[in-house]
């Protein structure tokens, strides 16, 4: 059992939701990564979203591009990002890591030297965009042959024959992407997305985790009364953006503590 479904296991065991934050790495500064990851672990995370900065994130809005553009100016890579997971598990050993990211750097590096380097450094499951399930599978058996869980993405315009593609390639669970457009896009409809998610609960028996539109706690405490997982990016990304040296951990802790406490209420 992968770090991922151990963590699920057991919060389902405790009736319990999982949070999920994201952050960039490298965003607002390299040296400032691997001690976020250890207070959005403090103040309440079950699992980090790690994201790999890219010089054109499709998939992202206009706050956390501004993410990868902060962190690119620091020359964060692919590479440095696995050292800061590397880093991060010499003293945290239980908290799941999930790379987030586009096809683009993986390719550079090579799928094999990848799926290697993020056994070694400790990473639990890697969310490739741009990666169709139809054209990874050999990626996939890579992952899963080497203990880490493939996170898929799922959207309100997924027929039925591609969720059903989707939930037989994926593990660790399923990423809801509640509305149509980039992460931050718009405002979701709750009552949709629960909707949807009872439609997919048909076909897997995967967690299901949403994001893409929570922007605040009351969203994250609606989501929570029906999805497995809250994954909150944009505004993570926003309150690093909004901060200084100074405050950020103050800030990004402040943020934890409030949500944590909304989807456990």
């Amino acid at each position: 059992m992968s770090r991922i479904q151990t963590v699920f296991s057991a919060l389902k065991a405790n009736n319990k939701k999982a949070l999920i934050p994201y952050i960039t790495a490298g965003d607002p500064h390299p040296k400032h990564t691997v001690n976020l990851l250890h207070a959005l672990v403090k103040t309440g995370a079950d699992m980090i979203e790690l994201g790999i900065p890219f010089s054109d994130p499709m998939a992202d809005g206009p706050v956390i591009q501004r993410a990868s553009e902060r962190a690119l100016q620091h020359k964060v890579g692919l590479k440095n990002v696995l050292d800061m997971v590397a880093e991060f598990r010499t003293t945290d050993t239980t908290t799941p890591i999930i790379l987030m990211g586009y096809a683009n750097p993986i390719e550079a590096m090579g799928q094999a030297a990848f799926t290697q380097a993020a056994k070694i450094a400790g990473v639990d499951g890697v969310l490739t965009v741009d990666y169709p399930p139809e054209e990874c599978t050999e990626f996939i058996a890579g992952l899963q042959a080497n203990g880490m869980d493939s996170i898929f993405l799922l959207s309100p315009t997924s027929d039925a024959a591609r969720v059903s593609l989707i939930v037989n390639q994926a593990s660790g669970f399923l990423y809801y992407v509640s509305l149509k457009g980039v992460t931050g896009a718009a405002n979701l409809d709750v009552e949709q997305v629960k909707a949807r998610v009872a439609e997919i609960r048909t076909k897997t028996n995967l967690p299901i985790g949403v994001g893409f539109g929570v922007k605040d706690a009351a969203t994250a405490k609606n989501v929570a009364a029906f999805a497995d997982a809250v994954v909150v990016g944009s505004r993570m990304v926003t309150t690093i953006e909004d901060s200084n040296d100074d405050n950020l951990i103050a800030n990004i802790s402040a943020l934890m503590h409030e949500l944590r406490a909304t989807i456990d209420a």
